[in-house]
């Protein structure tokens, strides 16, 4: 049948994932780094996705295709059954300071003792909280009153061998990927600077273009946040070295 589609130009895409998140249908992926229509049938028509491209690659166009497939799109997005509670609870429910002066409970999942090889001269964790990933984040949890505020991606800790000590000392530290992680992070960003005393926002992301999607929320939040709070974006190389 010939219907309204979609068409993404790949010139103009810079991979940052927003239209993947805004598609609530599944219908659009990132291949090699570009956004991409995956399935005729999971596009509705209606376009989401084009007021959050940032570089207008995504338009739409008349031709033949296949009608859209609510029923597929219905069962590709219900919701996934929950899995088995683990034996120590859910990491969310957990949420605590890890400030020097307080007196950590024991962990409460059994850790296995690393070899004494393996704890030489171990360089101390500057983690202020728990938990760290952003979905689970309580939006109103005490130590975001009047902290110092870090947003970075996943890898950046990986890729940039003093992490702890150069981005993470003395802030609280937020991780995501929009990437791998489903829905947009601009909403709860939003409620967290909006709800909390904060008083700085750096973000730390990676070069590669998916990334450019937790600084584009990270922006949006302080935009809409109605606070004026001062902010840093940092590019890290794939190699852990500041780009800008």
């Amino acid at each position: 049948m010939k219907r309204q589609i979609i068409v993404i130009d790949e010139e103009k895409c810079n991979g940052c994932g927003l239209c993947v998140s805004a598609c609530h249908e599944g219908a659009i992926g990132l291949v090699d780094g570009k956004a991409k229509l995956l399935r005729d049938d999971y596009c509705d028509g209606l376009g989401n996705c084009l007021p959050v491209c940032p570089t207008g690659a995504i338009t739409f166009e008349e031709r033949e295709a296949l009608p859209f497939d609510a029923a597929a799109v219905a069962e590709k997005t219900a919701p996934v059954k929950p899995a088995q509670p683990l034996p120590c609870g859910c990491p969310g429910t957990q949420a605590k300071s890890l400030k020097a002066s307080d007196e950590l409970s024991p962990a409460p999942c059994p850790v296995p003792t690393p070899s004494a090889s393996r704890m030489a001269t171990p360089s101390p964790s500057e983690l202020m909280q728990w938990p760290v990933q952003l979905k689970l984040i309580p939006v109103r949890a005490p130590y975001l009153d009047g902290a110092e505020l870090l947003i970075a991606a996943d890898c950046a800790a990986y890729a940039h061998g003093a992490f702890h000590d150069k981005y993470m000392k003395n802030r609280v530290t937020v991780i995501g990927c929009p990437k791998l992680d489903a829905g947009d992070y601009t909403e709860k960003l939003t409620e967290i600077l909006s709800n909390n005393n904060i008083r700085s926002v750096t973000i730390v992301r990676m070069e590669v273009p998916c990334c450019q999607g937790i600084a584009s929320a990270a922006i949006s939040a302080l935009n809409n946040c109605g606070k004026k709070i001062p902010r840093q974006v940092i590019t890290l190389s794939v190699r852990g070295e500041e780009l800008e």
